[in-house]
């Protein structure tokens, strides 16, 4: 696994050892960025459930402005972090609960949701999101889900506005609609 594009490109990124933790096909990867390539630049991301942090470290890579990464694993942290100094990168990585950290956060321009397939967490993820209204006006969330799995439409002023499939694995796309 590596970084696709910008600073870091070609840097290697460490994975886990077992499998608690899916990292994002390279494939699926490059699609997703050539899908939002023009919504990375000087843009404040989340990297929900981090994993090896590769979605954030990609969006530093091209630019972000800045990136959250969080994950409730340890492990998984700890793999953020190293692929962060790996690159070259600095971000504030925490340890914690996603609907907790939703909660009590910022706004974000871009949110990456991808928690384990079988956790049943998008629903409660997605309302939180809507509820508490993180998502800058435009803003943009990336969801990594299996194909078979059919995800929640949000209130307004949000809507699901695309999916996207690739094999076994679909990107939905949901978009805060301007005022």
């Amino acid at each position: 696994m590596r970084v696709i594009s910008g600073l870091a490109r070609g840097r290697k990124l460490k994975t886990p050892e077992n499998y608690d933790i899916r990292p994002t096909t390279d494939n699926v990867k490059e699609s997703l960025f050539n899908i939002i390539q023009f919504d990375i630049e000087g843009r404040r991301v989340l990297d929900l459930f981090a994993g090896t942090g590769q979605l954030g470290i990609e969006c530093l890579s091209r630019g972000a402005g800045s990136v959250v990464f969080t994950d409730e694993s340890r492990e998984a942290v700890k793999i953020v972090r190293e692929n962060l100094k790996n690159c070259g990168f600095s971000a504030t990585v925490l340890q914690q609960d996603a609907i907790s950290f939703l909660r009590s956060c910022g706004s974000f321009d871009l949110i990456f949701v991808d928690p384990p397939y079988d956790s049943q967490l998008y629903q409660s993820v997605l309302e939180t999101i809507n509820s508490v209204d993180i998502l800058s006006d435009g803003g943009i969330i990336v969801c990594e889900s299996r194909r078979e799995n059919t995800l929640p439409e949000m209130r307004p002023p949000y809507r699901k506005r695309k999916e996207y499939n690739y094999g076994r694995v679909k990107l939905t796309l949901y978009l805060k609609e301007t005022n």
